[in-house]
């Protein structure tokens, strides 16, 4: 009897995958929306109005820990389509549009393969070579439909929204033609209580309820095709936004973004939760949207993706970390790294004495900061808004249930060491593992892997990605490395470990003569980006002279990058003397073509706006 028991058992666990395997491929549907976090009603924001967002989350499955790698969209999206974090291949720099591995794959290649219709409305934001990714889709246009595919062929399919873009509110609409009224935002603890930022904030959401309508459309399409019970849809925001402090900043404003996935009865094993309308507290982040689509379609996972599948046969155990990064902004320099919990975010800043406010041309188009930036310099900012105006500490940590908009930094609270201790090291391996080429400064990571790409690059040479990420902690940590580490690390052959060094005598450096010395040396090293910092080290020793007269070397670079470095350290020095200036003016009449993408000029012209130069005088119009 009891064998008769067990053979019914596994003949209907044959009958249960049986049917699995004669299911037909699903359908994908991605619905994406730019500069978004989770104001949505479905995540509890009462102030915003996102029905057809609550719908598709009261049908499908809420993921509540859903977090975007980078808080801008080209790494962002790169991570996405790569399925390899984009500080990994060398993709972390807004819009770098460097060259990908051949041995990466673009997700399409592989849904294609596996004899899908592939279909994209518009975005191709994906920072690689234009060339490498204009063959992938079926359809790329705005008129890129799945409609026109093979009869009984399976689609997958992206329509992207612009329309909560941060350019939503470089333009004010008028107050009374707003639908969320002002007067009942509630603003976060580090903003200021300014008209425009009640306005913009109010404008936002605004957007985000256009955009639900859109959304919406979109699936009452989908529906009218006949095709909804055999398509499986993912809603997401490319990252969070986008009000200052939120996009290109790694906190939860940043890189936290609404999720949801809608799985039609018909492929209920797929389900990450017993019933419908659950909500799913695993972590997820972009860079597991590749192998979670493989998994789907049954494609074996390869193992050069850094991501878990976290649906289909293929699904990993949860992970205990989401992990975030930030490099070059547009025309202005940082980078952090960022690891997140369940419970607590992990935040560490390699460049801390850069102020988090740093002047950026697109950024500052906004009514929203440049209320923020005048209030704080006219003394109408409280200790927590002075915050963002205010150079980093090397290290922030937060408990993000209890402080969500994260202002209170427990990194030195010795009640939280172990916490501490627990992420720092979790981003130290991770960072180690994916081979993060943020430890070498751009300028001389595009030099170093010339003829190739830089996720070879790194596979390839001998770079010590352990010891540079070991001594890039020494270098900005609160404690001052010893006078002998700084020197060996002065004096080592590779040029990104003299980098760091430059970096620990800007943030540690004395006015002592050997220091001085030391200084003097690097500001004539053979890496632009080396005698940046040295530069800025020189005038942080009150040796002005010496840092202009490197800076003034280091522009003449034949680099875009170096050359975008070097002007970020005239601002941040305050350097306006006429040598300066007429250097600035030498390099825009030396540029055959002006052009909005080359952040050289657009750090240039920064520059002229701060000086009161006619910018049009040179021919400088990029707006």
């Amino acid at each position: 009897m009891k064998h008769l028991f067990f053979l019914a058992f596994i003949s209907l666990i044959l009958s249960c995958r049986s049917k699995e395997e004669q299911l037909p491929l699903p359908n994908i549907l991605w619905i994406t929306s730019e500069d978004n976090s989770p104001f949505a009603g479905c995540y509890g924001d009462d102030f915003a109005t996102t029905p057809n967002m609550d719908k598709l989350a009261a049908r499908g499955f809420l993921y509540t820990h859903a977090y975007a790698n980078a808080p801008v969209c080209a790494p962002a999206r790169n991570t996405i389509i790569t399925g390899v974090y984009a500080n990994s291949g060398g993709h972390q720099h807004m819009r770098s549009t460097y060259p990908k591995s051949d041995l990466v794959k673009l997700y399409p290649e592989y849904l294609k393969a596996a004899g899908y219709y592939c279909t994209n409305n518009v975005k191709t934001d994906y920072n690689i070579e234009k060339e490498q990714k204009e063959e992938i889709w079926d359809e790329w246009s705005r008129e890129a439909h799945y409609k026109n595919r093979e009869p009984g062929q399976p689609f997958f399919a992206i329509f992207n929204s612009t329309i909560s873009h941060e350019s939503s509110i470089h333009n004010s609409i008028p107050d009374e033609q707003l639908r969320h009224r002002p007067e009942d935002v509630k603003l976060p603890p580090y903003h200021p209580d300014t008209p425009e930022m009640r306005h913009d904030w109010a404008q936002y959401y605004d957007k985000v309820e256009d955009m639900d309508t859109w959304m919406g459309k979109i699936l009452l399409e989908l529906e009218e095709s006949g095709e909804a019970e055999n398509t499986i849809i993912f809603y997401y925001g490319d990252h969070g936004g986008v009000i200052a402090r939120s996009k290109r900043y790694v906190y939860e404003t940043g890189t936290r973004v609404p999720f949801i996935v809608y799985i039609p009865e018909k492929y209920k094993y797929l389900y990450p939760a017993e019933n419908p309308g659950s909500k799913v507290d695993r972590i997820i982040s972009f860079v597991d949207l590749v192998p979670t689509l493989l998994s789907i379609i049954g494609t074996q996972i390869p193992d050069y993706l850094q991501g878990h599948a976290f649906l289909g046969k293929q699904k990993t155990d949860d992970p205990d970390y989401a992990h975030m990064f930030r490099g070059r902004m547009d025309e202005r320099y940082d980078m952090s790294r960022a690891t997140r919990d369940h419970k607590y975010r992990y935040i560490r800043n390699y460049m801390p004495y850069r102020v988090y406010g740093q002047y950026l041309e697109y950024l500052w188009r906004a009514p929203s900061i440049q209320s923020w930036e005048a209030a704080y310099k006219n003394g109408q900012c409280n200790e927590i808004q002075s915050i963002f105006w205010n150079t980093k500490p090397s290290e922030e940590l937060y408990d993000t249930e209890n402080d969500p908009w994260e202002v209170s930094n427990l990194a030195s609270d010795p009640n939280y060491s172990d916490v501490l201790d627990r992420l720092r090291n979790a981003q130290k391996d991770w960072m180690i593992r994916i081979k993060d080429t943020g430890f070498i400064p751009e300028a001389d990571l595009i030099s170093r892997a010339a003829g190739s790409t830089v996720y070879d690059y790194m596979r390839n040479s001998n770079v010590n990605v352990e010891k540079l990420v070991e001594i890039a902690e020494m270098a900005t940590a609160d404690m001052k490395p010893t006078d002998a580490q700084i020197e060996s690390w002065a004096d080592d052959e590779d040029p990104a470990v003299r980098y760091w060094a430059a970096t620990a005598l800007l943030i540690h450096g004395t006015t002592n003569q050997s220091t001085k010395d030391r200084m003097y040396a690097l500001a004539k090293d053979s890496s632009p980006n080396v005698v940046v910092v040295a530069a800025e080290a020189l005038y942080s020793a009150r040796e002005p002279a010496a840092g202009k007269a490197a800076l003034i070397r280091a522009l003449q670079a034949d680099n875009e990058f170096a050359r975008t470095h070097a002007m970020n350290a005239m601002d941040c020095v305050d350097e306006n003397s006429k040598e300066v200036q007429d250097a600035v003016i030498a390099f825009i009449k030396s540029q055959q073509t002006l052009q909005r993408s080359r952040y050289d000029q657009r750090a240039a012209k920064g520059l002229f706006q701060k000086w009161n130069i006619d910018d049009k005088a040179y021919g400088f119009q990029l707006d």
